[in-house]
């Protein structure tokens, strides 16, 4: 019983980790509007980057989205 009640917890522990790719997924399309704004000529130069760096962000979660599952049932 307490097997799982720690398996729970180390997986919601494990889950925090999505708050910062939340956080980073705000920051980086945040600065990618703030930089349109301040110079629309420089959309199509940002544009590649801004992608690369959602997908870089984005995986952060999905780890974390792992490791919670590799905890709860492995």
């Amino acid at each position: 019983m307490e097997i799982e009640a720690a398996k729970m917890i180390g997986a919601g522990l494990a889950t925090l980790g999505m708050i910062g790719a939340g956080l980073g997924v705000g920051q980086v399309w945040g600065n990618y509007f703030t930089a349109i704004a301040r110079n629309p000529a420089a959309k199509d130069e940002i544009g590649a980057n801004i992608w690369i760096g959602f997908a870089v962000t984005e995986a952060i979660a999905i780890y974390a989205l792992v490791v919670a599952l590799l905890v709860l049932f492995g």
